[in-house]
């Protein structure tokens, strides 16, 4: 019961390793994928760019504005939409410049509108522009140009232009690095796990080269065994030990030697593993009487050959 207990471990073991991880995997690193594009790519629904919505942020920063600067009578004057997604505000009076890349960037998440915009400083008279920054100034730099440089006294004319398509990714550069990284890390290791079985081919990629015991042949790239005209698949896992023990015949392999370079590098260690392996490679090899796979007790395995001469 032990052993039958202990050879279903290690099968489901070898399944969750093996097969079902490379089926996951594609998933799993196309996941990051899909986050990614749908990150940066430009936003589509417009209904965050209502005018009522625009209008009501771009008074409550006017009104900050004129608030920092100790004015809380003044008119605040309509706001205008200058041509699609351009809309600007008049104000005569001063206000201070520093105040302005925090309060309309506040007042339009307040809002729900979250597409990328740039905004210009303009004089009134000949629409000069005197100062201005992109939104990723804010968001990623918290810092904007020419901050702290005197603004010219007169009228200006705040104009905020929304970059539908186009506009820059609001995609923070550490948030895309980690996903990035995240994804080239996956795509590695699945792409590692794929090639395993014809990274331990002893011969050329593409050729098929077989290891010969006994009166059996192993294609280990093809993970197939022939017992004389008996053709049988076989595991990763049975492959590897099969041949490690093909590679040294009649020779006695310890058991902490067969887990090391049989299971050690696939994180899945179980000292039994061994056992219900080399039950699992005798059943296949039952087709060759003249080899056999000995165990030598507290020690370890040997496979001897050449049993008919």
């Amino acid at each position: 019961m032990d052993v039958e207990k202990n050879q279903g471990i290690a099968l489901f073991l070898e399944m969750i390793s093996n097969r079902f991880f490379d089926r996951l995997l594609p998933l799993i690193f196309a996941i990051p994928v899909l986050v990614l594009l749908v990150a940066v790519a430009p936003s589509q629904n417009t209904d965050d760019l209502s005018p009522e919505k625009i209008n009501l942020a771009l008074r409550r920063t006017a009104d900050g504005l004129l608030r920092a600067s100790g004015d809380s009578t003044s008119r605040i004057p309509a706001i205008e939409q200058a041509d699609g997604g351009v809309w600007r505000i008049r104000l005569e009076q001063p206000f201070q410049y520093e105040q302005l890349p925090a309060l309309l960037q506040t007042s339009l998440d307040l809002y729900g509108i979250n597409h990328p915009y740039e905004v210009a400083v303009r004089r009134c008279a000949d629409a000069t522009i005197d100062l201005g920054y992109h939104q990723l100034d804010v968001l990623q730099e918290d810092d904007v140009p020419c901050a702290g440089r005197e603004m010219p006294d007169g009228c200006h004319f705040i104009e905020v232009t929304f970059l539908k398509n186009g506009g820059k990714s609001l995609l923070r550069p550490t948030t895309a690095g980690l996903m990035l990284l995240s994804l080239a890390g996956l795509v590695g290791l699945w792409f590692y796990r794929r090639q395993r079985p014809v990274a331990a081919a002893p011969g050329a990629a593409g050729e098929t080269e077989w290891l010969e015991f006994g009166n059996s042949r192993l294609d280990v790239a093809g993970q197939v065994l022939l017992c004389g005209s008996v053709r049988q698949n076989l595991t990763f896992r049975e492959t590897k030990l099969l041949r490690l023990f093909a590679d040294s015949p009649d020779r006695l392999l310890e058991r902490e030697y067969i887990l090391r370079h049989v299971w050690e590098d696939e994180g899945v260690l179980v000292g039994r593993s061994i056992d219900v392996f080399v039950s699992r490679l005798r059943k296949k090899l039952a087709a060759d009487p003249s080899v056999a796979i000995v165990a030598v007790h507290g020690v370890g395995y040997r496979l001897e050959t050449g049993k008919e001469g």
